[in-house]
Protein backbone atom coordinates (compact mmCIF):
# COMPACT_ATOMS: atom_id res chain seq x y z
CA UNK A 1 0.00 0.00 0.00
CA UNK A 2 1.22 3.12 -0.79
CA UNK A 3 0.42 6.32 1.40
CA UNK A 4 0.43 9.68 -0.12
CA UNK A 5 2.10 13.40 1.18
CA UNK A 6 1.76 16.23 -0.09
CA UNK A 7 4.47 19.35 0.16
CA UNK A 8 3.30 22.36 -1.00
CA UNK A 9 5.80 25.44 -1.49
CA UNK A 10 4.88 29.14 -3.50
CA UNK A 11 7.41 31.42 -5.42
CA UNK A 12 6.79 34.91 -5.75
CA UNK A 13 7.77 36.17 -9.08
CA UNK A 14 6.82 39.78 -10.36
CA UNK A 15 2.55 40.08 -9.77
CA UNK A 16 2.04 36.57 -10.08
CA UNK A 17 2.24 33.32 -7.86
CA UNK A 18 3.64 29.91 -8.90
CA UNK A 19 2.45 27.12 -6.66
CA UNK A 20 4.87 24.57 -6.89
CA UNK A 21 3.87 20.48 -5.00
CA UNK A 22 5.25 17.69 -4.90
CA UNK A 23 3.82 14.35 -3.80
CA UNK A 24 5.94 11.97 -1.54
CA UNK A 25 4.79 8.60 -1.83
CA UNK A 26 5.92 6.09 0.65
CA UNK A 27 6.54 2.70 0.01
CA UNK A 28 5.48 -0.40 1.80
CA UNK A 29 9.74 -0.26 2.88
CA UNK A 30 10.89 2.38 5.36
CA UNK A 31 12.51 5.27 4.03
CA UNK A 32 12.06 3.92 0.08
CA UNK A 33 9.82 7.17 -1.64
CA UNK A 34 8.35 7.34 -4.77
CA UNK A 35 8.45 11.74 -5.83
CA UNK A 36 5.98 13.14 -7.85
CA UNK A 37 6.72 16.34 -9.42
CA UNK A 38 4.81 19.42 -10.13
CA UNK A 39 5.17 19.86 -13.72
CA UNK A 40 3.75 22.79 -15.89
CA UNK A 41 3.12 22.77 -19.21
CA UNK A 42 2.13 25.12 -21.99
CA UNK A 43 1.87 26.08 -25.58
CA UNK A 44 5.84 25.73 -25.47
CA UNK A 45 6.44 22.59 -23.55
CA UNK A 46 6.91 21.71 -20.13
CA UNK A 47 9.12 22.77 -16.84
CA UNK A 48 9.62 21.21 -13.77
CA UNK A 49 11.54 21.22 -10.55
CA UNK A 50 13.88 17.96 -10.25
CA UNK A 51 15.10 18.56 -7.33
CA UNK A 52 15.45 21.73 -4.86
CA UNK A 53 17.49 20.93 -1.50
CA UNK A 54 15.54 23.26 0.65
CA UNK A 55 11.56 22.06 -0.29
CA UNK A 56 13.55 18.36 0.18
CA UNK A 57 14.29 19.39 3.39
CA UNK A 58 11.37 20.77 4.46
CA UNK A 59 9.91 17.42 3.39
CA UNK A 60 12.47 15.61 5.74
CA UNK A 61 14.95 14.52 3.00
CA UNK A 62 17.74 16.42 3.74
CA UNK A 63 20.54 15.14 1.95
CA UNK A 64 23.88 16.10 -0.01
CA UNK A 65 24.62 14.61 -3.61
CA UNK A 66 28.48 14.84 -4.72
CA UNK A 67 27.90 13.12 -7.84
CA UNK A 68 25.49 13.05 -11.39
CA UNK A 69 25.55 9.58 -13.37
CA UNK A 70 23.49 8.97 -16.67
CA UNK A 71 23.56 6.24 -18.68
CA UNK A 72 21.54 5.06 -22.11
CA UNK A 73 20.15 1.58 -22.72
CA UNK A 74 18.23 -0.45 -24.78
CA UNK A 75 14.45 -2.15 -24.46
CA UNK A 76 15.72 -5.74 -22.49
CA UNK A 77 18.34 -4.35 -20.93
CA UNK A 78 18.81 -5.10 -17.36
CA UNK A 79 21.42 -3.35 -15.04
CA UNK A 80 21.67 -4.67 -11.58
CA UNK A 81 21.45 -5.76 -8.56
CA UNK A 82 24.39 -3.21 -7.42
CA UNK A 83 25.03 -1.11 -4.39
CA UNK A 84 28.33 0.09 -2.43
CA UNK A 85 30.04 -0.92 0.65
CA UNK A 86 30.71 1.57 3.41
CA UNK A 87 32.04 3.46 3.48
CA UNK A 88 31.36 4.93 -0.07
CA UNK A 89 27.84 3.79 0.82
CA UNK A 90 25.12 5.70 -1.35
CA UNK A 91 21.89 7.50 -1.79
CA UNK A 92 20.25 7.65 -5.24
CA UNK A 93 17.93 10.16 -6.32
CA UNK A 94 16.79 8.43 -9.97
CA UNK A 95 14.63 9.28 -12.50
CA UNK A 96 14.41 8.91 -16.14
CA UNK A 97 14.57 11.58 -19.12
CA UNK A 98 13.81 9.40 -21.80
CA UNK A 99 12.12 6.45 -22.72
CA UNK A 100 10.91 3.59 -19.24
CA UNK A 101 11.93 1.65 -16.70
CA UNK A 102 10.85 -0.70 -14.46
CA UNK A 103 13.07 0.52 -11.40
CA UNK A 104 13.78 -2.03 -8.73
CA UNK A 105 15.21 -1.20 -4.65
CA UNK A 106 16.33 -4.18 -2.56
CA UNK A 107 16.56 -3.49 1.81
CA UNK A 108 19.84 -4.67 2.80
CA UNK A 109 19.64 -3.19 5.81
CA UNK A 110 20.56 -5.25 9.07
CA UNK A 111 17.81 -5.48 11.87
CA UNK A 112 14.86 -3.85 8.77
CA UNK A 113 11.60 -5.41 9.12
CA UNK A 114 11.85 -5.57 5.26
CA UNK A 115 15.37 -6.95 5.08
CA UNK A 116 15.14 -8.71 1.94
CA UNK A 117 11.75 -7.35 0.77
CA UNK A 118 11.73 -5.28 -2.93
CA UNK A 119 10.01 -2.87 -4.47
CA UNK A 120 9.81 -1.27 -8.11
CA UNK A 121 8.56 1.43 -9.74
CA UNK A 122 7.84 2.34 -13.44
CA UNK A 123 9.66 5.49 -14.04
CA UNK A 124 8.81 7.03 -17.56
CA UNK A 125 9.77 10.55 -19.20
CA UNK A 126 5.88 10.98 -19.34
CA UNK A 127 5.40 10.74 -15.85
CA UNK A 128 8.53 12.03 -14.53
CA UNK A 129 8.82 10.23 -11.53
CA UNK A 130 11.70 10.34 -9.07
CA UNK A 131 12.47 7.29 -6.96
CA UNK A 132 14.91 8.01 -3.68
CA UNK A 133 16.71 4.82 -3.07
CA UNK A 134 18.35 5.58 0.50
CA UNK A 135 21.69 4.05 1.87
CA UNK A 136 21.75 0.50 2.69
CA UNK A 137 19.62 -0.65 -0.68
CA UNK A 138 20.52 -2.79 -3.76
CA UNK A 139 19.47 -1.24 -6.99
CA UNK A 140 18.50 -2.18 -10.48
CA UNK A 141 16.44 -1.47 -13.39
CA UNK A 142 15.16 -3.30 -16.64
CA UNK A 143 14.50 -0.98 -20.02
CA UNK A 144 11.09 -1.14 -21.46
CA UNK A 145 11.95 1.56 -24.24
CA UNK A 146 14.83 1.55 -26.53
CA UNK A 147 17.61 4.58 -26.22
CA UNK A 148 16.22 5.05 -22.15
CA UNK A 149 18.22 7.88 -20.41
CA UNK A 150 18.44 7.04 -17.17
CA UNK A 151 20.03 9.45 -14.52
CA UNK A 152 20.57 9.26 -10.98
CA UNK A 153 22.26 11.92 -8.08
CA UNK A 154 24.63 10.36 -5.89
CA UNK A 155 25.51 10.79 -2.15
CA UNK A 156 28.81 9.74 -2.04
CA UNK A 157 31.07 9.19 -5.25
CA UNK A 158 31.74 5.97 -7.38
CA UNK A 159 34.42 3.63 -5.60
CA UNK A 160 35.59 0.57 -7.51
CA UNK A 161 36.80 -1.31 -4.32
CA UNK A 162 33.75 -0.97 -2.92
CA UNK A 163 31.29 -2.18 -5.42
CA UNK A 164 28.90 -5.00 -4.70
CA UNK A 165 26.03 -6.42 -6.17
CA UNK A 166 23.75 -9.46 -6.25
CA UNK A 167 22.13 -11.74 -8.76
CA UNK A 168 18.92 -9.89 -10.88
CA UNK A 169 16.86 -13.64 -10.64
CA UNK A 170 18.48 -14.48 -7.33
CA UNK A 171 15.05 -17.18 -6.26
CA UNK A 172 15.45 -16.09 -2.61
CA UNK A 173 14.59 -12.08 -3.54
CA UNK A 174 11.82 -13.43 -6.69
CA UNK A 175 11.90 -10.22 -8.20
CA UNK A 176 9.45 -9.86 -10.61
CA UNK A 177 11.35 -8.32 -13.55
CA UNK A 178 8.70 -9.46 -16.00
CA UNK A 179 11.50 -10.58 -18.02
CA UNK A 180 13.04 -14.19 -18.97
CA UNK A 181 16.18 -13.31 -21.16
CA UNK A 182 16.97 -10.17 -20.43
CA UNK A 183 20.64 -8.43 -21.78
CA UNK A 184 23.63 -8.36 -18.99
CA UNK A 185 26.85 -7.50 -18.82
CA UNK A 186 29.74 -10.29 -17.83
CA UNK A 187 29.79 -9.06 -13.88
CA UNK A 188 26.15 -8.75 -13.60
CA UNK A 189 25.55 -12.55 -15.01
CA UNK A 190 27.68 -14.20 -11.87
CA UNK A 191 26.67 -11.49 -9.35
CA UNK A 192 26.75 -13.27 -5.74
CA UNK A 193 23.43 -15.06 -4.84
CA UNK A 194 21.45 -12.98 -1.74
CA UNK A 195 22.10 -16.21 0.53
CA UNK A 196 25.94 -16.05 0.20
CA UNK A 197 25.72 -12.11 1.16
CA UNK A 198 26.30 -10.49 4.77
CA UNK A 199 25.49 -7.47 4.83
CA UNK A 200 27.53 -4.69 5.78
CA UNK A 201 24.63 -2.15 6.57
Amino acid sequence: MLNEGQATFSIQHSAFQIIITMEIIETKIKDLLVIKPDVFTDERGYFFESYNKERFAQHGLDMTFVQDNESQSMRGVLRGLHFQKPPFVQGKLVRVVKGAVMDVAVDLRKGSPTYGQWESVVLTEGNKFMYWIPEGFAHGFVCLEDHSVFTYKCTNVYNKASEGSIRWNDPDLNINWDIENPILSDKDKVSPMFKDFISPF
